[in-house]
């Protein structure tokens, strides 16, 4: 008699899951309008700074949706060797702005300036993407736990500064702020204690809902100037010229794609723990050639570098839905506002405080997910503590005082301006000394107390 082997039944990865249509467009739209006000941000503050028009300063900002709309889908659903294949949502990344910013008041470079360097530097990260996928190496559970937990608190600054009423606000904290920032959170917790399933997928969407409406009965929600935006509208290339390659910029914007990649590896792989996944080299080179790829894309589209954002991350920890699915219909829908200025602007509405409320909860999860992650490594060690500490210590130096390194060079801004990469790099280097370089050291030494 022949034994018959049963073959076992691999259960599918989370991020396949796929929900009811409904569910699944709510979870989308809440993806949106988290990210839907740093994807306008860039755009806005580089605008300005370039001295350009409210009408133009729009464009940007549709320019920015499309891109963002397209790398999302790209970065979700995969495109051939590009795509890590994973919830992840695509904007334009702050990485950039402060060079950026400078580009746009410098004589002769301006916006052709920027998006020409936007272009070569998205064509040198999908050189070196290949080689730098193989830094996965150095991100162990101890590495990466500090790094998602730097990530979570270095985006509790904006949740705070939202659910005072936004930067730029006369009365900032003023008590209306506060207490729609606290009723957004309140029905979020509500909901996660006593509902399940569907309800809880979309408890921040609905405590956003609600916010919104309580923002509106107190005045908050501004639509002055929806009426004049048009209908329908469609991005084309190069709007504002052909792009000018500039060395200087250049060599500027490239450094830029180096701490988009340092950022963007330790976000992927926090978002592999979330969604229970083991990131390899070939899946982060995926992820990163995205990046670069979108980065290209964005030049000639008239707008800036892309990358990951963090804060979705927080929603897919929070909401319990890690399906790719979710984040490639957020696509469309940014695609969507892309093309219907009304919309967008309708979006765009949605007042600080709402958002303030929601991000206090999701950008806690993210902290809280890092610290779950150190429960894995041997955080009972001295020197495993002190990466810990310092690294974490060190990432939060640029989001309590930005200007800590003003008199560093100017090249470095788009590493000290980051606290995620500060404290990456700390966290990578820190591990490298005490359990690389100190490994062989550490191994006899506990060798010896046992004899």
């Amino acid at each position: 008699m022949t034994e018959t082997t049963a073959k076992p039944v691999t259960a599918a990865s989370p991020s396949e899951q796929r929900l009811p249509l409904l569910q699944m467009i709510l979870v989308s739209f809440q993806h949106v309008l988290l990210m839907y006000g740093g994807a306008v941000a860039v755009p806005l503050i580089v605008g300005q700074a370039a001295g350009l028009s409210r009408e133009e300063i729009a464009f940007l900002i549709n320019a920015d949706l499309l891109v963002a709309g397209i790398a999302t889908l790209v970065q979700s659903l995969g495109l051939g060797p590009v795509g890590i294949r994973m919830p992840v949502m695509m904007g334009a990344s702050f990485a950039a702005v402060s060079s950026m910013v400078v580009m746009a008041g410098m004589p002769g470079v301006g916006m052709t300036g920027i998006f020409g360097a936007t272009i070569a530097a998205g064509f040198f990260g999908l050189l070196i993407a290949p080689f730098v996928c193989k830094i996965v190496r150095f991100f162990p559970p101890l590495v990466t736990g500090t790094v998602i937990t730097a990530i979570g608190l270095s985006l509790f600054p904006v949740a705070v500064n939202w659910a005072g009423g936004g930067s730029g606000t006369s009365q900032f904290g003023a008590l209306p702020y506060l207490g729609v920032a606290a009723v957004v959170l309140a029905v979020i917790l509500l909901i996660n204690q006593f509902l399940r399933g569907f309800w809880v997928n979309v408890s921040v969407l609905i405590g956003m809902a609600l916010g919104y409406v309580l923002a509106g009965s107190l005045g908050m929600v501004d639509l002055s100037g929806m009426a004049s935006a048009p209908s329908f509208q469609v991005v084309e290339p190069n709007h504002f010229g052909t792009p000018q390659f500039l060395l200087a910029p250049i060599l500027s914007m490239c450094l830029v794609v180096v701490i988009i990649f340092v950022e963007s590896a330790g976000m992927f792989l926090a978002l592999g723990k979330i969604t229970g996944q083991e990131i390899d080299q070939k899946q982060l080179r995926r992820g990163l050639l995205c990046d670069a790829g979108a980065t290209f894309f964005a030049g000639f589209m008239n707008t800036f570098t892309h990358s990951s954002f963090a804060q979705n991350i927080g929603l897919v920890q929070m909401t319990g839905v890690r399906s790719r699915f979710v984040t490639a219909i957020a696509g469309l829908f940014l695609i969507s506002l892309s093309l219907l200025p009304k919309a967008a602007f309708l979006v765009a509405s949605i007042p600080a405080a709402v958002l303030g409320g929601a991000g206090i909860a999701m950008f806690g999860m993210v902290a809280a997910t890092g610290i779950k992650l150190l429960q894995e490594a041997d955080i009972g060690d001295r020197r495993n503590q002190l990466l810990v500490a310092v690294s974490i210590g060190l990432g939060m130096v640029p989001v309590i005082r930005p200007e800590f390194f003003a008199q560093l060079p100017h090249w470095m801004e788009p590493i000290t301006h980051s606290g995620i990469a500060v404290a990456t790099i700390s966290a990578v280097l820190l591990n490298l000394l005490f359990n690389v370089l100190g490994g062989a050291e550490r191994v006899a030494t506990t060798g010896a107390l046992q004899h």
